[in-house]
């Protein structure tokens, strides 16, 4: 029994330092690998993908603190690589747009951060990713609503939505809490563009042939109601903004915010019912007195 019992800790020991040289190879925090570069950092996604839900072991081995900074360090990195590469974009005299390295590495980046979207709520790391997409947000789109990118990019555009998505549908079905201001912010800042995007992508489909940036429907699907779910978390005067903002440009017709509207609603007059029974009751025991 006390050689049973000493086998196992040497386990946890040998999973934790595959799983971390994994994460650190799937998250590019020491670098590239050259030469092997995009495969090796494919094949540690899909080794980390392998442990999370394979690997008992390395469910016990993300409880360690190491582990949890140094995912945390990666997912930063990540975000904040990122942004300097997304900004460099308005740095280029033209756009074709900057270099072919440049515009493959910001791609690969937000590849990247939507296998982290997949990843980190199975390691209950989802709110590091969330808050800091939420504080970058409204600088990402100064970024690709510049008239330099208007024509340009769709590629970056329609990824850009797909991960938003994902930080969407964490914050609105409750996997990642986040303070009210933090939830408004979020959804002020991408619920404008998502909402220009959707038209004007359909409207590329149907002018190209072969146009392959479109939002389809699940994608459509995901993000409505992940934006009625959010919309119904906030402060009631935060869905009263929202909402009116809808309602004035609801000829759009998407995303359709009519459910939210309607509890919204129901909500608000059975507050005032409530509210004008309690001030009859008030008066009524006033008058008893």
């Amino acid at each position: 029994m006390s050689f049973i019992h000493q086998i196992k800790p040497v386990q946890l020991v040998i999973a934790k330092d595959i799983f971390v040289s994994a994460i650190r190879i799937a998250m590019s925090i020491d670098g590239s690998c050259l030469p092997f570069g995009d495969v090796l950092r494919t094949s540690a996604q899909e080794q980390v993908d392998y442990m999370l839900s394979k690997d008992k072991d390395t469910l016990i081995v993300m409880a360690d603190d190491e582990v949890k900074s140094v995912v945390r360090t990666g997912v930063y990195n990540t975000i904040n690589s990122f942004e300097k590469d997304l900004a460099s974009l308005l740095l280029v005299p033209s756009l074709e747009l900057g270099t072919a390295d440049n515009n493959d590495r910001i791609m690969r980046k937000l590849s990247d951060l939507e296998w982290m979207c997949n990843v980190l709520p199975k390691m209950d790391l989802m709110k590091n990713l969330v808050s800091d997409w939420a504080a970058i947000s409204n600088q990402i789109l100064r970024i690709v609503e510049d008239k330099k990118l208007d024509q340009v990019m769709w590629g970056l555009k329609i990824k850009l939505i797909e991960v938003t998505c994902k930080v969407l549908e964490a914050v609105g079905y409750g996997g990642v809490i986040l303070p009210a201001a933090c939830r408004v912010q979020l959804l002020k800042s991408w619920f404008p563009y998502i909402r220009k995007m959707k038209p004007l992508l359909d409207s590329k489909g149907t002018e190209e042939n072969g146009f392959p940036y479109k939002m389809d429907q699940d994608l459509c699907q995901a993000i409505e109601g992940a934006i009625v779910s959010l919309v119904l978390t906030l402060p009631s005067n935060d869905q009263a903004d929202i909402l009116a903002d809808w309602i004035r440009s609801r000829e759009i017709g998407y995303p359709d915010l009519s459910e939210a509207f309607e509890v919204w609603c129901y909500r608000t007059k059975s507050a005032k019912r409530r509210l004008v029974e309690g001030l009859d009751g008030n008066s009524d025991a006033v008058i008893s007195a």
